[in-house]
């Protein structure tokens, strides 16, 4: 079995190509803001008073990845925590004014991204292939 057969292979190949493309297109814009941090802003915008265990669950990433991922958005001045008022021990995150500023002006170069991403698929390939990586991952 040769590499370009195995699932395993072409999956981390296209990941690779996928970091690198996501990279590229936001740094050239200006931001330095990994793949990462924007699924952890895109996770809080959509869910205004989220909690780090909430954020987690939305993009598959274990906590402690996720607090400090929260950490250096909160050093960006990207995202603000606040006390919890039903249960004081935990921290609620919102998108500051800063932050929904970088994510309205990042989203259409993420979006982009995306498109340069599966830029050799025909269209009708890339909705094939979403719909088959989505069935493909495992539910949880």
């Amino acid at each position: 079995m040769q590499a370009l057969d195995m699932a395993g292979h072409l999956i981390r190949r296209l990941h690779q190509h996928s970091t690198q493309v996501y990279t590229a297109r936001t740094r050239e814009a200006g931001f330095d803001i990994t793949s990462v941090q924007f699924a952890a802003l895109d996770a809080i915008k959509a869910n205004p008073g989220i909690d780090q265990a909430g954020v987690a669950a939305l993009i598959a990433y274990d906590r402690p990845t996720i607090g400090e991922v929260i950490n250096r958005l909160v050093s960006k001045g990207l995202v603000e925590r606040a006390i919890n008022d039903a249960d004081r021990r935990a921290r609620v995150l919102r998108l500051t004014p800063l932050g929904e500023e970088t994510f309205a002006r990042l989203l259409p170069i993420v979006r982009e991204a995306q498109n340069a991403i599966l830029g050799n698929l025909a269209p009708d390939e890339r909705t094939a292939f979403m719909a088959l990586a989505r069935s493909a991952i495992p539910a949880e």
